[in-house]
């Protein structure tokens, strides 16, 4: 069978079936597990890879309300593959490319594919997806035994968290989940569930809802104890260059979160975002940075980075210092960075590492310091 994956997730969720050998398009954002981005990419996107958030968000909305798709299918590599079966999801257009597409796609291929589509709103149609995969792909019982797996990471997390917040005293932390900063989205679908599975509040964004744009005042009044920056399709790296953005919001320092260092980043393309297998291992890494004393990290996992206040941070942005030497994802950079008050990441990435920064009105150079740590 020639299987076809059109989202990220899907990806996953066929190689943790088995199925890998039989993966033979993936589209261009499909980077887990390692190798599936050597395979023939069938989509291409029209968003700019160095577009800002605002910029993306802005280009999101004009296609949306045109109803133009910004994926689309690359056709000829498609009907060279000759698909059996098109994975694909009808949840968000913003994510994948359209479904009508997808159909109109499938309907002109010789071979007239079978296309699923997955919608999960919740980790338990996480899981139903799966299901649907594996009778797709002529293997139900391995999806039935990937579910078994995956509900008992669930359940160990559910229990160690039901157990501490049993006890005479503890407390529910207030948590935000942030999908974006500019401008902020409050995380819906699954995460809210995965924030009460870790044993925390969602105190913003709502259970099997969209993920939507909030206004800053009313994250403001919400006021969370924590608050867990994992922005849609972006890296730990890229993140952490919107957070001048964030530091820039009206009473910012005020929040209690803020106030308590309870502030964090974690991968949002690898976690999060993606329904897939790897939700379990965004609990996982939610539950840890939560409740540390009761939720050990697993192997292999990486910790959320925690951005720390009372230390001053530079990070690419504006004002007094320019990147000399410096070399970011690979590539040299001229980029400005901006000293921003409050903060600095304790772990190690792209912007902390080897940066020399010249004083604008000296010529006096220095190098940025930094703290390994978790």
């Amino acid at each position: 069978m020639n299987i076809i994956s059109l989202l990220p997730s899907a990806t996953e969720i066929i190689c943790a079936l088995g199925l890998r050998d039989q993966l033979v398009g993936v589209t261009h954002e499909c980077d887990y597990p390692s190798g599936v981005d050597r395979l023939a990419k069938v989509t291409q996107t029209l968003i700019p890879h160095d577009a800002t958030s605002g910029e993306i968000d802005t280009m999101v909305r004009e296609r949306l309300q045109t109803e133009r798709a910004l994926y689309s299918l690359n056709m000829p590599v498609v009907e060279s593959l000759a698909p059996d079966l098109i994975v694909t999801q009808a949840l968000c257009d913003v994510c994948a490319v359209a479904e009508s597409e997808v159909n109109a796609a499938a309907c002109s291929l010789p071979g007239k594919p079978r296309v699923v589509n997955l919608e999960p709103t919740s980790l338990s149609e996480m899981f139903d997806c799966i299901t649907l995969v594996g009778e797709a792909a002529n293997c139900p019982d391995r999806a039935a035994t990937l579910i078994e797996q995956l509900k008992s990471r669930v359940a160990r997390v559910r229990k160690r968290s039901e157990d501490w917040l049993a006890r005479p005293g503890a407390k529910v932390p207030s948590v935000m989940l942030l999908e974006w900063i500019d401008p902020p989205f409050s995380a819906g679908h699954w995460s809210p569930e995965l924030v009460r599975l870790a044993g925390g509040n969602e105190c913003v964004g709502k259970a099997g809802e969209r993920s939507v744009t909030t206004s800053w005042d009313r994250i403001r009044e919400a006021d969370p104890d924590v608050l867990f920056i994992a922005c849609c399709g972006f890296s730990v790296s890229r993140t952490l260059e919107d957070v001048p953005i964030l530091c820039g919001y009206p009473g910012w320092s005020d929040m209690k979160c803020v106030r308590e260092d309870r502030v964090y980043v974690v991968d949002g393309s690898a976690y999060f975002s993606r329904p897939g297998p790897r939700l379990i291992d965004s609990l996982e890494i939610l539950a840890n940075t939560l409740h540390p004393e009761i939720h050990p990290l697993p192997d292999g996992l990486p910790p959320a980075t925690h951005l720390k206040k009372g230390v001053r941070y530079l990070f690419g942005g504006i004002g007094g210092f320019s990147v000399v030497g410096c070399r970011v994802n690979g590539l040299p950079t001229d980029r400005l960075v901006t000293e921003v008050s409050g903060f600095h990441a304790t772990v190690d990435h792209p912007f902390l590492v080897g940066i020399e920064t010249r004083s604008a009105d000296k010529e006096t150079r220095n190098c940025l310091s930094y703290q390994k740590g978790t």
